[in-house]
């Protein structure tokens, strides 16, 4: 046997011993409680958005909704550029007044946004939010109140915009608009 056939053979050896090892080491780990807020309930975890996931929230978005719109029988949205920017203005216009409302800090209504962005159809519905919630959580909440949910299941919305900020303290001003 060669000196590199038995060297070989050790590496294997070595590391069929040494996995097992590190697996046991790892399962050893402890396991840190979750943090319980003064309700006695698990407080969230952060949700971070990265500069690279702002095409996959929104399709995220997107697909969520069409998926409730379809079970009550209402056409798909399209995510629409115009829509998507009246969003985004209004999600950071929010940031900067510190409060979740339908008016900017210029004075604009929702149909005012959506016309300067230049959306050529009617805009129908706005929703808005301030949390730390991920977008699916933020859906889901808008559903359990009758106003939001009317915005989100309108069967006259063909297009939707969808945008948020997020603060560096992980807050989350979520905005929603849609037309038709």
């Amino acid at each position: 046997m060669s000196l590199q056939s038995t060297l070989d053979q050790i590496m294997r050896l070595s590391v069929a011993l040494f996995l097992p090892v590190l697996a046991a080491l790892a399962a050893c780990a402890p396991v840190e409680p979750p943090r319980l807020g003064p309700d006695g309930r698990p407080l969230p975890k952060l949700y971070r958005i990265g500069e690279q996931d702002p095409g996959e929230v929104q399709y995220r978005m997107l697909d969520a909704m069409n998926a409730l719109r379809q079970a009550r029988g209402a056409q798909p949205l399209q995510l629409d550029p115009f829509l998507n920017a009246a969003a985004a203005t209004h999600a950071r216009d929010m940031a900067v007044q510190n409060r979740p409302w339908h008016f900017g800090s210029d004075g604009s209504s929702p149909l005012d946004r959506v016309k300067r962005a230049g959306y050529p159809g009617m805009m129908l519905g706005e929703n808005i939010s301030e949390t730390y919630e991920t977008e699916l959580e933020t859906l889901s909440a808008w559903m359990q109140v009758g106003d939001t949910r009317a915005v989100i299941l309108d069967p006259n919305a063909r297009h939707m915009g969808f945008a948020w900020y997020q603060e560096p303290s992980g807050k989350i001003w979520w905005t929603l608009v849609t037309g038709g």
